[in-house]
C-alpha cells in the first residue's frame, strides 16, 4: 500500500480486525484474477474465493460484521451534536452502515461451508489445494473441463459465487475505511532504527508510512498498552536482513473508533 512516496505498513491490535485485513487481502486479490478470462487467471480466481470461503466457515464472520457495523454506527451517531461535522456525509455513512446490518442478517449462518460442501467442484478443488500441484488436470478432469468452458458460462458461475460474498466484502471495507480514517499521522523518528511507542487504550489498528527511498521496513510488536517498531534493511543478493542503526523519520497512525 503506498501513498505520495509513502509505503504504508499496517499492524490489527485485535482478532476481528486481524480477519478483517486478511479478507480484505483476498478480495483484492479476487478483483485482480477475475479480470482475467484465461485457465491461469480462473485458476487463481477459485483459489482465492476459496482462501475466502475457507475465513468465512471457521469464524462466524456474519456476527462479527454485525456487532462491528452496530458499533461504529452508535459511535457515528454520538457525532451528530458535534461542531464542524459533514452532518449529509455523515448521514449517508449512517444509512450504509444500517443496510449493509440486514443485508447480514440476511445471509443464512455457515452459508460459506456449505457452498463448498454442496459444489462438487469447488469441494473437489478446495480438498486438493492443500496438495503440490494437485489441482492439475490428471487430478481434477471436472476442473480441466470446467476451464475449457465458454467464458460467458464460467463468468455465471463466478458471479453465482461471489454474490453472498459482496456483502461481507462491502461491509469489511467500510469498517477499515471508517477506522484508517479516524486518525491523522504524526511525524515521529526511530532513534538507531527502534521506537518504542505507549499506544493508547482501544487502538484497533497501527499505520506505519515510510519514505521508500529509505529502503527500510518495519517489523512490529504490538500490545494492549505499548508497541516496538523495529526497522530493518535487506541487503545482498540472498536479501539478508538486519536492523538498521540509521534514524528513520516515519509517520505513524494509531487508529480507533
Amino acid at each position: 500500500m503506498t501513498d505520495n512516496g509513502l509505503t504504508c505498513f499496517e499492524q490489527p491490535l485485535n482478532e476481528r480486525v486481524r480477519t478483517f485485513l486478511r479478507l480484505e487481502h483476498l478480495f483484492e486479490q479476487t478483483r485482480h484474477y477475475w479480470q482475467d478470462p484465461y485457465p491461469w487467471g480462473r485458476r487463481a480466481t477459485l483459489s482465492t474465493l476459496l482462501d475466502i470461503l475457507a475465513i468465512l466457515s471457521r469464524h462466524d464472520l456474519r456476527t462479527e460484521v454485525g456487532k462491528e457495523l452496530a458499533d461504529q454506527y452508535t459511535k457515528l451517531n454520538r457525532l451528530r451534536n458535534h461542531s464542524g461535522i459533514d452532518h449529509a456525509r455523515l448521514d449517508d455513512i449512517l444509512r450504509d452502515i444500517d443496510s449493509l446490518g440486514h443485508e447480514m442478517q440476511r445471509i443464512p449462518p455457515q452459508f460459506a461451508a456449505y457452498l463448498i460442501r454442496d459444489n462438487e467442484m469447488l469441494n473437489s478443488i478446495n480438498n486438493r489445494s492443500a496438495i503440490p500441484g494437485g489441482t492439475c488436470g490428471f487430478d481434477l478432469p471436472g476442473f480441466q473441463h470446467w476451464l475449457s468452458r465458454d467464458a460467458d458460462a464460467q463468468e455465471e458461475n463466478l458471479r453465482q459465487w461471489w454474490r453472498p460474498l459482496e456483502p461481507f466484502c462491502t461491509a469489511i471495507e467500510l469498517i477499515l475505511r471508517l477506522i484508517r480514517d479516524s486518525a491523522d499521522p504524526q511525524p515521529l523518528t526511530a532513534a538507531g532504527g527502534v521506537l518504542v511507542h505507549n499506544t493508547e487504550g482501544g487502538t484497533q489498528l497501527l499505520r506505519v508510512l515510510v519514505p521508500r527511498r529509505e529502503q527500510v521496513y518495519p517489523e512490529i510488536s504490538a500490545g494492549r498498552h505499548r508497541s516496538t517498531i523495529r526497522f530493518m534493511e535487506q541487503t545482498g543478493g540472498d536479501l539478508r536482513v538486519s536492523q538498521t542503526g540509521r534514524d528513520i523519520a516515519f509517520d505513524m497512525a494509531c487508529c480507533r473508533l
